[in-house]
Order: structure tokens, then C-alpha cells, then sequence
């Protein structure tokens, strides 16, 4: 395990949860199984939008082995919100409360108007068929535009329009209009579904009269309490939520999804242990999917390629309930400024409901899809102007000292000039994209580039807040506690990484508690928003420090000398004047401490640290493909990503990050698309067989850069990772296309399909 003798960030570091991961003794959410297992299955609408007029469940009730069956008559007239953000003092400002347990007013296809309990997973679904119910349909509406239409049938109270928004710096559309160029386009991405390896899964029990506990594969254990209980009308201590290895989330379990059912379930029954897991077509219809947005954007550009304003108009669809509803669109926006702020800014925003499976948050949460119609059109304004894709972004490009036109936050690390010129270089840009001009016949090759800015978590729309609890093992190990969520991304490692290096230990001596349980780890909100490491920084940081000051002083006292002279060095206290020469190991220090007859006591610190900046994180990727024109397929011959994510923690795990959002990036782009029949809401596609995600087969070498700067806001330097790498690959990619057919394509996905349209209509098929 040499891999793991690290002693700081920034060096390569095995993942701490690699072997257990590895040789299937990581324990998930399935794994726990409790005796006396109940099991439950919903009863689901076969139509998009209208009403359940009848039910009968006297069948269902008669089968050998249920145990209830409940309707929506049974459950509590609570309605609740179920996206992950933090709580706020401010009534205005919270998520919208739209959903409840079970509905008899169905507004997606799959909606859930009854759930029934069994002895076994097969007799509940046997069950759930039984169940029998009449319905009144309503209108179905698929398209935002229609649920906007002044006749259109309310979906919800209130009206199909969930939020709008607007954001102005400067005076966008007049610069616009005094610029030498204007560009536009009307762009249109599509809804996916995250398609996590492990699927929905969560059950609870009771122990106590007043007390419901919570087992859930979710990215959000502190949240989910707060939710059930809310959903449920009871006191947030009544629920105890534990969060195992999770495997995967990619923002689908960032919303409250089957918990606060399970904690009803168990609290109608006794208190036996009842599971609630969804099957992977339940997964697509009935959790939660990618917002699809349709964006008109204009820009104005001077004739020597400096961009002035632009100004985007967004239609975000929700589908059939808020979830995080119109954060998403706004994020959007308030995520790219930063990209190329010395312009005006312009950016409205109108989310709607439609009768399509709700949309929530997604790996890039708004920002790839703002970024597909920017970056398409900056690259339309470069092949107007005769001006090299490369040099247009470099002109533009955030540089340190600038600021955000909407905030006036100032940048304080931009690496994106940067990544741009070591890009080129990398990817050997020019010679590429000489070799792909003037071409004809059948195959064409292009190349493409695109940029990104993201925030590094959601200050100040959010309160960030993170928790970590440091205690000192006789061995002279750390068990490390932190609210913040490993889901697969490799928190733990970096946390790990973070404690070695301010403490003074090796990484093998540091062990994260990697299973969350709201009972006992300290407070944090969960994993999203790239906020993970950046977040939890300063709360471990400043545990460590604490610890490491507890350690020296005891080491004092046993070495008889002031702890001023004395320093922490790879797990052994030295004189700060000789690092070479160990005094005392951390595992002797602790030993004493223990079991001194006067002296000492365990060891431990903690701390709570709420976060008040939010720094941008930059990058690029750049893409070689060819199109085959009569077979309408692209293949993509090489591609690469660069970052500026400040200082990188561990180059292995970064790379693997960056991986795992370059081959989601490539599956939006090129692949991914929920078929949805737009008159009858249903979903097509919801499997593996029929929704086509990439495979190693379709994904050519991924090849990865960065750009290692320091954010002096950070606590160790370092930025957001974890979703920037997903959110220019589908405007690089379409950008290449463009390059080598002449035809600018902004509708997503660019499958075969839609390249033989849009190919037939340019006269080139």
C-alpha cells in the first residue's frame, strides 16, 4: 500500500475506500438487511395528467402476504419540497412545497396514487397489479411553450409558470445593437436521466416510540431529515438518517426521493422495517431527469473579435413538479459571467411545468446547457470574422483582477489563458485545424473548442456550512467524521490528504468515517454543487489545527519542553531545528495520554465553519472528429480537457473525475436523449436496452490537463472538480462539427437522426 504513504495534498494517493470498494466488502444501502423485511411497490399512473376517480384495493388486500395497502386518501395532506438545498430563515426564498406522499391528481406518467406492503419484494409487485383504478384524463403538455399558453390546462395551483428571473449588467441589448457584428441562435437541449450504477433505494424502521431511522443511498443525509420530517409534521429529531457507500448520484439523489415514504410506512406499521426500491425503469420516469432548456442568445462582437454583451433567454421545463425547479435555470446564469466578464450581461429566465417526469439536479446543475448556446455562438461570431476559435476565447478570457458584471466579485485565480495556450499546445491545435480546412467528399474532419466557468458551491444562495470531528485512537490513528458525503468522488481521500498534511501524519494513518449518520456527524448539507472539498476545507483544517496543538502540547509535557520548539513531521514530533531527528512518535503521544496516571486525556477537536466565498473555476476542452455524412455518425478521433481547479489535491483522483465528466459529456452530446411521446407523456426509453448511454467501446482515449493556480480563498488552494468537466464538451463537439460540414447544428443530442435532418436540409444528403 505504498500508495498511500502521502503526506499532503497534491501528491498521488490510492483512494482509501479503493480495496474495500474493489473486493465487495463496502457495504451499501442493500447490503444492510434487516429480519423482518417489508417491502413495497407503488401503483403508478398509465397516463400523464388527470385525475384517479376510483380505487379499489380489495384484492391487492386479499393476497397472501400484504400486509397494507395505502391510497392517497391514507396519507398526510402535507405538501413538501423535495430538492436538496440548504434550509433558510426566509419563508420567500424556500423551495416550493408542490408534492405530496401519494396523488390522486396525477401529473406525470408513472405518478404514484397508492403503495402497497408486503412480506416479500413479489408479492408487493404482484399486488400493485391488483390494484385497480379509474381515471379522468386531462390534457397532456410536454412543451414549456404550451404550458405557457393562456389556455393551457393548470397543471398546478397557480399556474404552469414556476419562477422567472432576470439578470442585467450594463445594458446588454444596446451594446448589442452598437456592436460590428450580432450572432444568435435558437439552441435546444434534451432531458436525460443520470442512470447512477445503484439505483433509488431506502428503508426505515422504528427502535423507539418517538423515533424513525433511515437508511438511504442519498448524497444528502442532514437534508433528508429535515424533509421527512417536514413531510411528515414531526420534530427533525424524531428522524435519525444514515447514509452508506453510495453508488452514484451524479444530483439525482441530491433531491428527497423515497425517504420520507419509508419513514411513513414504518410509522403506520409498528415500526417494522419496510424498504422502498425503485426499479431502473422507475428510476427514469419517477425520479428525477436533466432539464431540458430552449435558449434564444444573441451576441455583439467588434470586427477584431472583442466580444461587447450577450444575452441569453432561457425556458427551463421542470416537468410535472418544482424539485429544484427554477434554481437550475438561475444558476445558469449566475454561473458563466465570470467566463468573459468585461461585457454586458444579459440573462432571463422563465421555468415552467409541464406533464414530462420531473427535472432536478444533474452533474453541471443549469451551466452546460448555457454554456452549449454560448460558446456555440462565440464560435459562430470567430468563422464569421475569420478569427482562429482559440484566439477569439484568449482575447476574451477571465484573467486575475477582473470581475464578475454582476457581482463585482473580484477573480483572484484565472488560469483559463492558460489552459487555452497549453491546450493548443497539447492537443497541437494549429496543425489539426490546418489540416481540416477546405475539405470535401464524404468523410470530414473538424475540430472544436469550448469554455466554462463554475462556481466552487452555491454562497450566497445557500448557507454553507460543514462540520468535521478529529479524535486521536490509541494507535496513534485519526478517525476523521464529516458531514459531507463520499458518493464515489473520492471525498474521503482528499479529506484524508487535507488532514495528513495540517496535522503532520501520513494519509495511512488517517481514517474517515466514511457512513454518515445524523445522529452523531456533524452538520453538513451533502455533496453537490462541486462544494464538497471546498467546503468541508476550512472546517477540517481547523479541526486539525486544533489537534495537531493538543498533540505538541502533550508532547511537551512528556519530552519536558515548550511546545513552541516543537513540530509535527510525517507522525513524529521533532525539535522544529531538527526535522531528522524523531522524539516521540504520535502513537507514543496518544498511549500516554490514555493511560498517563495524571496526565492527559483522549485527544480529539472539532469544528463548524460556514463559507462565504465562491471562487470560479475555469477550463476548456478541445475535440478532433469526423463525420461520416452518409452514414450521419461522428466519431471523435481525440479529445482533451483542461482545468484551472485551483490546486489539485490528488492528480489521480482528478483525472478520474475529469474521465467520468468528459464520457457524461460525450453521452449528452452524441447519445443520450429520453424518447418521450409528446402526446401521451410516456416515456419510451426508460432502460439500459433502449436509452443509449456510451460504453468504453464508444468512447475514445479521454485525455485530461490542468492548470495548477492557488485560490487565495481557499483553504488549501483548490477550486470545484467534480462537475466542471462535463460542461463544454457538447458545445466542442458541435463546434467540430460545424468546422468540418458548414452546418451549424444546435439541437442536442447530434445523433444520427438529427445529423441526416439537418444534413438533408444544408443539400448535403
Amino acid at each position: 500500500m505504498e500508495q498511500r504513504e502521502a503526506a499532503a495534498t497534491g501528491e498521488p494517493c490510492m483512494r482509501v475506500d479503493a480495496v474495500a470498494k474493489a473486493t465487495g466488502r463496502a457495504r451499501y444501502t442493500d447490503d444492510y438487511v434487516m429480519a423482518g423485511m417489508c417491502y413495497a411497490k407503488y401503483v403508478r399512473s398509465p397516463i400523464a395528467h388527470g385525475y384517479a376517480t376510483k380505487i379499489d384495493c380489495t384484492e391487492a388486500r386479499a393476497l397472501n402476504g400484504v400486509l397494507a395497502v395505502f391510497t392517497w386518501e391514507d396519507v398526510p395532506a402535507i405538501p413538501f419540497a423535495t430538492a436538496g438545498h440548504a434550509w433558510t430563515l426566509e419563508p420567500e426564498k424556500r423551495d416550493v412545497a408542490d408534492r405530496l406522499l401519494l396523488t390522486r391528481h396525477v401529473r406525470h406518467h408513472g405518478d404514484a396514487v397508492a403503495i402497497v406492503v408486503a412480506r416479500d419484494e413479489l408479492t408487493a409487485e404482484k399486488a400493485a397489479l391488483l390494484v385497480k383504478v379509474e381515471w379522468e384524463a386531462l390534457p397532456v403538455i410536454t412543451r414549456p411553450e404550451d404550458a405557457l399558453a393562456a389556455d393551457a390546462v393548470a397543471i398546478h395551483e397557480g399556474g404552469n409558470c414556476l419562477r422567472s428571473s432576470e439578470i442585467m449588467a450594463g445594458d446588454p441589448l444596446n451594446a448589442i445593437a452598437q456592436a460590428d457584428h450580432q450572432v444568435g441562435g435558437h439552441f435546444q437541449t434534451p432531458v436525460i436521466q443520470h442512470c447512477h450504477m445503484e439505483g433509488v433505494t431506502s428503508f426505515a424502521w422504528m427502535e423507539e416510540d418517538a423515533r424513525i431511522t433511515i437508511v438511504s443511498s442519498t448524497q444528502i443525509p442532514h437534508i433528508v431529515r429535515r424533509v421527512v420530517a417536514q413531510a411528515l409534521d414531526i420534530a427533525w429529531s424524531r428522524i435519525r438518517v444514515i447514509k452508506p457507500y453510495v453508488g452514484g448520484g451524479f444530483g439525482n439523489k441530491q433531491d428527497v426521493l423515497e425517504e420520507p415514504m419509508a419513514a411513513f410506512l414504518t410509522l403506520k406499521l409498528g415500526g417494522i422495517p419496510v424498504k422502498v426500491m425503485l426499479s431502473r425503469e422507475e428510476c427514469f420516469t419517477a425520479t428525477r431527469t436533466r432539464h431540458a432548456f430552449t435558449i434564444d442568445g444573441k451576441l455583439g462582437i467588434s470586427r477584431d473579435g472583442i466580444l461587447k454583451a450577450y444575452m441569453l433567454d432561457v425556458l427551463s421545463n421542470t416537468g410535472a413538479y418544482a424539485s429544484h425547479g427554477h434554481s437550475i435555470a438561475a444558476a445558469g446564469g449566475n454561473k458563466i459571467p465570470y467566463l468573459y466578464p468585461r461585457i454586458a450581461f444579459g440573462y432571463r429566465a422563465t421555468t415552467c411545468y409541464t406533464n414530462l417526469p420531473s427535472a432536478g439536479a444533474m452533474r453541471g446543475y443549469g451551466a452546460p446547457q448555457v454554456v452549449f448556446a454560448l460558446e456555440a455562438m462565440l464560435d459562430d461570431a470567430a468563422a464569421e470574422l475569420g478569427i482562429d476559435p482559440v484566439e477569439i476565447r484568449l482575447l476574451n478570457a477571465a484573467r486575475e483582477g477582473d470581475a464578475s458584471p454582476v457581482n463585482h466579485k473580484i477573480i483572484h485565480s484565472a488560469g483559463l489563458p492558460e489552459c487555452l495556450i497549453k491546450g493548443r499546445e497539447i492537443f497541437e491545435w494549429d496543425t489539426r485545424r490546418a489540416a481540416c480546412l477546405g475539405q470535401q467528399g464524404n468523410l470530414r474532419r473538424g475540430v472544436g473548442v469550448a469554455c466554462f466557468s463554475y462556481t466552487s458551491n452555491t454562497w450566497p444562495v445557500g448557507v454553507e456550512i460543514s462540520g468535521a470531528r478529529l479524535l486521536l485512537n490509541q494507535d496513534g490513528t485519526i478517525n476523521v467524521q464529516s458531514g459531507a458525503t463520499e458518493i464515489g468522488q473520492g471525498a474521503d481521500t482528499v479529506f484524508s490528504q487535507m488532514v495528513a498534511e495540517t496535522v503532520g501524519v501520513m494519509v495511512s494513518s488517517i481514517r474517515v468515517i466514511s457512513t454518515q449518520d445524523t445522529d452523531v456527524t456533524p452538520f453538513d448539507p451533502g455533496a453537490f454543487a462541486s462544494r464538497q472539498s471546498y467546503v468541508a476545507a476550512p472546517a477540517l483544517r481547523q479541526a486539525a489545527l486544533q489537534l495537531r496543538e493538543k498533540i505538541l502540547q502533550h508532547a511537551a509535557l512528556m519530552l519536558h519542553q515548550s511546545a513552541m520548539n516543537l513540530t509535527l513531521v510525517r507522525g513524529d514530533v521533532v525539535l522544529t531545528e531538527r526535522p531528522n531527528a524523531p522524539l516521540l512518535s504520535v502513537a507514543d503521544i496518544a498511549m500516554d495520554a490514555f493511560y498517563h496516571p495524571e496526565r492527559g486525556g483522549q485527544l480529539s477537536s472539532e469544528a463548524s465553519v460556514k463559507t462565504t466565498t465562491n471562487p470560479p473555476a475555469f477550463g476548456c476542452t478541445f475535440v478532433d472528429l469526423t463525420v461520416d455524412i452518409e452514414l450521419c455518425k461522428i466519431t471523435i478521433n481525440r479529445i482533451l480537457n483542461m482545468h484551472d481547479s485551483g490546486h489539485i489535491l490528488n492528480p489521480m483522483l482528478a483525472e478520474g473525475q475529469v474521465h467520468g465528466g468528459m464520457g457524461m459529456g460525450i453521452g449528452w452530446s452524441i447519445f443520450e436523449e429520453m424518447i418521450i411521446d409528446e402526446t401521451t407523456g410516456v416515456v419510451r426509453n426508460p432502460n439500459l436496452l433502449d436509452y443509449k448511454m456510451p460504453t468504453m467501446l464508444d468512447l475514445p482515449n479521454l485525455e485530461c490537463a490542468f492548470v495548477d493556480t492557488h485560490e487565495p480563498q481557499s483553504a488549501y488552494g483548490h477550486k470545484s472538480l467534480g462537475e466542471p468537466p462535463i460542461i463544454p464538451v457538447a458545445a466542442a463537439i458541435r463546434n467540430a462539427v460545424r468546422m468540418a460540414t458548414g452546418v451549424a447544428i444546435n439541437t442536442l443530442p447530434l445523433t444520427p437522426k438529427r445529423l441526416f435532418s439537418e444534413f438533408r436540409e444544408a443539400g448535403l444528403i
